[in-house]
């Protein structure tokens, strides 16, 4: 089967990204014939490129609403659908969601969309929130199916009006890692916090540094990039912790970082179902998060760590210093969260229910 994936920014390696690129792998791996279309060139392209996945690239498709850029980009789609001629299309993200559905619709493609999360649930700001709630219900009837990474957001879409049997709720997941990677929660005079997430106004990093400043004997490690980095590494500074609390940058090396470290946190204003999560179960440690999307789907509270009210800096504090401080809790729940991600949140689990669905839209479209 040849099998086209649109995915829209490609000048970061998040959560769609990550999910493009390991069923592309997969798929490839099983004699499958892929083809990746991304946004602007950037390091993504690259990763594609390292794991001999083919892509190609539409300067104009961009995450904003602008209708020039937006027709150019149509117009791409078409003509890459005409010479690549897939025999179905899977977009992710809001801007390729639609427009990737509206090539289809005019190539009469099959199509499914997977929703990483929408863009118009709760924490979105005004009026985009609106705004896209209006778009994607407009968008909805032009995909065979979407997919919605957690149960919350197939919720959110039935409520908005979306017809519940064209969503269907498949879980994020991700390929084990080798053992060496797992934390062992030596005993250590410094604990440290990793978050790993993009500075940007979805996530809320200023809440997680405000409640951490004053927990002794620990440190944070902050992973990623974005267009908010600089004020918060501003705020630091400003409030005099730099010494504590410091900046990685975007890193390859996530589960390195993850396995020397002893607590992850994530601190967001919305979400759907964290991949960086996933990643830290994965990897034995304990998990503090903020309880919006699909966060509690991943993470039982007080069982695997604990899920914390919306911008709640003293519940945050009160949590992360009761971990910090007790070594035999943080590897009770960084157990805990392993083998929840074990029984549920595998890579093999997420493809070949996936794999299902593109079974069940092939064999409906004949």
């Amino acid at each position: 089967m040849k099998i086209l994936f649109i995915v829209a920014r490609a000048d970061t390696v998040a959560g769609a990204q990550i999910h493009v690129r390991d069923m592309a792998i997969a798929l490839q791996n099983r004699q499958h014939k892929v083809l990746v279309i991304t946004g602007k060139k950037g390091i993504y392209n690259a990763v594609l490129k390292r794991a001999e996945i083919e892509s190609i690239t539409c300067d104009s498709l961009q995450q904003p609403i602008s209708p020039w850029q937006d027709w150019l980009s149509l117009r791409f789609l078409l003509n890459s659908i005409r010479k690549f001629q897939p025999e179905l299309i899977s977009t992710h993200s809001s801007k390729t969601g639609i427009l990737g559905r509206l090539a289809a619709k005019i190539t009469k493609t099959p199509c499914i969309f997977t929703a990483h999360g929408w863009s118009f649930t709760s924490g979105v700001p005004e009026p985009s929130r609106t705004i896209y709630q209006t778009i994607e219900q407009l968008a909805a009837p032009l995909a065979d199916k979407i997919i919605c990474v957690s149960e919350c957001d197939r919720q959110i879409g039935i409520q908005s009006g979306m017809n519940p049997e064209r969503l269907v709720t498949i879980h994020n997941g991700m390929k084990d890692l080798d053992r060496t990677f797992i934390a062992r929660h030596n005993t250590t005079s410094t604990i440290k916090i990793v978050m790993v997430a993009r500075f940007s106004k979805q996530k809320d990093h200023l809440t997680l540094i405000e409640a951490f400043k004053d927990i002794p004997q620990a440190e944070l490690l902050l992973v990623g990039d974005g267009e908010k980095l600089a004020e918060v590494k501003a705020y630091i500074h400003q409030i005099g912790i730099s010494e504590k609390a410091k900046i990685l940058g975007f890193c390859e090396n996530v589960e390195e970082i993850l396995a020397q470290a002893h607590i992850f946190a994530l601190i967001s204003n919305w979400e759907g179902l964290p991949r960086t999560i996933i990643e830290a179960m994965r990897g034995g440690l304990p998990v503090v998060a903020s309880d919006v999307g699909g966060v509690a789907e991943l993470v039982v509270d007080g069982v695997t760590g604990y899920l914390i009210p919306r911008q709640d800096t003293n519940t945050l504090h009160q949590r992360l210093a009761n971990l910090v401080s007790d070594a035999a809790l943080r590897e009770t729940m960084g157990k805990q969260g392993r083998q929840r991600y074990e029984l549920n949140f595998t890579f093999e689990q997420m493809y070949y229910k996936t794999l299902q669905v593109y079974d069940e839209v092939m064999s409906e479209r004949g």
